[in-house]
């Protein structure tokens, strides 16, 4: 039985666990890599081969006696997380309907994985190793890339038959528009990454008075991430109804608000106002979707979401060396949170470049 995305009927709640898994597998980095270097003696400066490739390569992970070792088999987790984004996001968008809640319910199922990442390897961390947090998790991508397997169906003649009216062309404005994302691309993954990678590590030192147990902290990043994950539905329901240039331009503009209060307190008060600024970073990652869907045609959106994605991917990559960096000449965590702030600021500019439009540029959505 050969895979064709193109004649194959995926459940939504399938790509949805995708998503999750892709965001666990990835922030688990953030945690379970400090724990497995100080192990090796360093310093703390197509889709169904997705789930095996991850669960394979974590395998592995936790199967590493050097350096080495461990950094190729991270770089095969982030390799093979790559795949879902292009892919099952190009899968979820050419379906008609209300795009902009579609999408925003799986941004909540990718952002649970982020939630439950910090806690579950916390949890390990505490009564296992660090060596059990890539095991674990890659046995249970195995398992469901097994289930997935086992549970796509096929459909040919309902596909031949049923007559799908597709975008073919590009909207007007379209190059404005692309630019517009570019910014906000660059600037979300900056701040998605930043808020994602570091937030753990951020409690650990500014909530403890709440506590110093990795565990705990692990449990209140996860409660902050699950809470704010929900921003999406509300998000992308509105998005439905009225501009995404005047929600992205909000959206923005709490970013910059909150991400800079959340550098300046500590304790109860950083953990609440992690909760709203993390609500309003997740909340963005509907709206550029959906923008795009508006814009670019079917036979173009798996290709401009793989530059999307590479570009988002890429500066979220950075996130962990440029703090390294700061942090080896006398910044601190504060100092870098402060810095993110500023950096919501290339939201709003995208926000005002952004073309105005109404509730549907594109009629075939």
């Amino acid at each position: 039985m050969s895979l064709k995305s193109k004649d194959s009927t995926v459940p939504n709640i399938f790509l949805n666990i995708g998503h999750l898994l892709d965001h666990f597998m990835m922030l688990i980095f953030a945690k379970a890599a400090y724990d497995s270097g100080r192990h090796f003696g360093l310093q703390f400066d197509e889709m169904i081969i997705y789930h095996f490739g991850l669960g394979i390569s974590a395998i592995l992970s936790s199967l590493s006696s050097s350096p080495f070792q461990l950094a190729f088999c991270l770089g095969l987790i982030g390799l093979f997380a790559s795949i879902y984004h292009p892919v099952g996001i190009a899968m979820l968008l050419q379906r008609p309907g209300a795009v902009g809640l579609r999408m925003g319910i799986n941004g909540v199922w990718g952002n649970m994985g982020i939630a439950v990442a910090p806690l579950i390897t916390g949890m390990l961390l505490l009564f296992g190793s660090w060596r059990l947090t890539f095991l674990i998790p890659g046995i249970i991508c195995i398992i469901f890339g097994i289930i997935f397997y086992l549970n796509i169906y096929y459909d040919d003649n309902q596909n031949k038959n049923k007559k799908i009216k597709r975008s073919s062309g590009f909207t007007p404005n379209w190059q404005q528009a692309l630019i517009a994302l570019a910014l906000s691309t660059a600037s979300g993954g900056f701040l998605f990454g930043a808020m994602s990678f570091l937030l753990p590590r951020y409690f650990e030192i500014h909530l403890a008075s709440l506590s110093t147990n990795v565990a705990i902290t692990g449990i209140f990043a996860g409660i902050v991430y699950a809470c704010a994950s929900f921003a999406q539905v509300a998000i992308g329901w509105l998005i439905d109804r009225i501009s995404p240039r005047l929600v992205l331009f909000w959206i923005s503009i709490g970013q910059v608000i909150f991400i800079y209060l959340a550098s300046q307190y500590e304790n109860l008060s950083l953990f609440f106002l992690s909760i709203a600024a993390m609500s309003f970073v997740f909340g963005q990652i509907p709206i550029t979707d959906t923008i795009l869907v508006r814009y670019v045609p079917d036979n173009w959106r798996s290709r401009v979401l793989s530059a999307k994605f590479l570009l988002n991917l890429c500066i979220g990559a950075s996130v962990l060396p440029f703090t390294s960096y700061l942090l080896k000449i006398g910044y601190d965590l504060k100092m870098i949170f402060t810095f993110a702030s500023f950096i919501a600021i290339g939201v709003l500019v995208s926000s005002v470049i952004l073309p105005s439009q109404g509730k549907q540029l594109n009629p075939n959505i």
